[in-house]
């Protein structure tokens, strides 16, 4: 399902103000709390999408019940487990692993839109809402990119997070084992995975503006 008039004008406005210049007409300068929660929010919808795409039409079948828990993808990265544990870590790793995650899933979302376009038994609500996602999490990560940079010019975080191994290699070493996974189990690591995208970006947040009391 295509998104609504007020979703899609929420997508337009953000990817407006990620590339707004100043001096432009229209243009208003965004503070680092208004980049964050534009991502916060943006990563938020991407999440209920997911949630709903598992839920109607890709939900485990009645013999994968039983079976051990799924293996994702992503299962070898170095994730921060917990909500306490994220807040120890230095700004720029938890930063790091947002843009890291984000990448892993670009070009194996790519593929599942190419590979769910064969089954003629998906409705045409659950082939929007994969192509849907994958556009999104492209905009998410550009605008994560965004935020980034605005810390760094700021002196909010240093920039050896640009010194970090390469986000693009890190996805593109591992998306062939995403390409293995049934449908169900591929949606199920990446609503987990997308949950805890938006996690860390509500926690990174906190940490740089304490006084939200977060």
């Amino acid at each position: 399902r295509a998104l609504g008039p007020a979703g899609a004008a929420a997508a337009l406005a953000l990817l407006w103000l990620l590339v707004c210049v100043p001096g432009d007409a229209g243009c208003h300068p965004l503070t680092v709390a208004d980049l964050f929660d534009r991502v916060i929010r943006h990563s938020g919808r991407i999440h209920s999408l997911s949630t709903a795409l598992y839920e109607k039409h890709f939900p485990p079948r009645d013999n994968e019940l039983g079976r051990p828990a799924r293996k994702c993808h992503t299962s070898g990265m170095l994730t921060p487990n917990g909500k306490e544990y994220a807040q120890k870590i230095p700004r720029e790793e938890l930063t790091h692993v947002i843009l890291k995650l984000l990448q892993a899933w670009k070009e194996p979302l790519s593929h599942f839109n190419q590979h769910i376009e064969h089954h003629q038994e998906l409705p045409d609500d659950s082939l929007s809402k994969a192509k849907q996602i994958s556009n999104m999490v492209h905009e998410l990560k550009t605008g994560v990119e965004k935020v980034t940079e605005k810390m760094q010019s700021m002196g909010i975080i240093s920039n050896s997070l640009n010194g970090m191994a390469s986000s693009e290699d890190t996805g593109l070493s591992i998306s062939n084992e995403a390409n293995m996974m049934s449908d169900s189990d591929f949606i199920h690591c990446f609503r987990r995975d997308s949950n805890k995208v938006q996690s860390y970006l509500k926690i990174l947040k906190c940490r740089i503006m304490p006084e939200n009391s977060c």
